[in-house]
């Protein structure tokens, strides 16, 4: 972890009160070597949104992502996240920040309530008036599900049970904007539902703006208000799960048996199909199933279509899409 210096304490903090956006990305082009990896990355995060980045191996949301903390360099274009280039973000525009790794350096000998305590001192310089730093340690545990092994070493704790504090170190700091990259790997079902709660709580009463990169569609579903789609360096969807699937297909298909027999229908209208099969056959209706389509056959068609060279229509269409 980078150790925070200690804060002229007459300096006041930025207040992001005035609702300015959580990131703005304009034009962000990366090339490394001849390769250009980033060819003109833009959206924009508002305060208090979920957003999900997916992408497959390779289309550069680790290094978006890194840039957008102020850990790599970018190439070219306009980035801001709270207001500040990251390429030049200080001490104090970090400690409004939490990071989430896929892995974090073992801290084998602390114990779990020592090392959180240890770790949000830092941020204490950073306290305002509307975000007391850090997290108060026993109740930061309790949220993520570690009071029963507070005084354990972390040697000593399981593989889910360390990722639950990986989860507790990167919001130690009740961070403004939270990065989470791959937050629930290893974790039972459990502790999965304890997370996503736990995601709920930060954005709706923290106002936590979080940037979820994720390979896992069904947690981005339940998680995201928006979806961006990263592809060949830019970004070819932007809008919630339900619209970028409308986008892609506007048929839903309608599963029903009647005296043991099975059919299925593609409809457009399903709320009218189905008023008109309850009209015709009342109470022999059974087994009634309506499926649109997930997130998952979205970003599949999404990225087949962008892959085979075809224009996706989704491009940017939702870029105006709100909670």
């Amino acid at each position: 972890m980078t150790v925070l210096e200690q804060p002229d304490r007459q300096a006041e903090p930025v207040d992001p009160a005035g609702r300015q956006p959580a990131i703005e990305v304009r034009d962000l082009r990366m090339r490394y070597g001849s390769t250009d990896v980033l060819t003109g990355v833009t959206f924009t995060v508002h305060p208090g949104e979920v957003i999900a980045l997916l992408g497959p191996n390779g289309a550069g949301k680790t290094t978006t992502i890194e840039i957008l903390e102020g850990f790599r360099m970018r190439s070219a274009g306009d980035v801001r996240v709270l207001g500040v280039d990251p390429a030049r973000g200080d001490e104090r525009w970090r400690a409004r920040l939490g990071v989430v790794l896929q892995s974090w350096r073992d801290h084998a000998k602390w114990r779990v309530r020592e090392l959180l305590n240890h770790l949000g001192a830092y941020y204490s310089p950073y306290s305002t008036s509307r975000i007391r730093r850090p997290w108060d340690v026993d109740d930061l545990i309790d949220a993520v599900g570690l009071t029963p092994h507070a005084h354990k070493r972390v040697r000593q704790l399981s593989g889910g049970q360390r990722r639950r504090l990986d989860v507790a170190i990167g919001i130690v700091g009740r961070p403004e904007l939270l990065f989470l990259d791959e937050p629930t790997t290893g974790f039972d079902p459990e502790a999965r539902r304890e997370f996503h709660d736990l995601v709920h709580r930060l954005a709706d009463l923290e106002q936590t703006t979080i940037l979820l990169a994720t390979h896992d569609l069904d947690e981005a579903e339940k998680l995201a208000d928006r979806i961006l789609i990263l592809a060949g360096g830019s970004i070819i969807a932007d809008g919630s799960a339900e619209q970028l699937a409308r986008q892609v297909s506007t048929e839903a298909e309608v599963k029903w048996s009647r005296r043991g027999e099975r059919f299925v229908h593609s409809t457009t209208d399903a709320t009218r199909f189905v008023r008109e099969l309850f009209r015709q056959y009342g109470d022999d209706l059974e087994d009634l199933e309506i499926r649109r389509a997930t997130l998952e056959d979205t970003y599949m068609a999404l990225v087949r279509e962008f892959e085979s060279g075809g224009r996706v229509t989704a491009l940017h269409t939702f870029r105006g899409a709100r909670r």
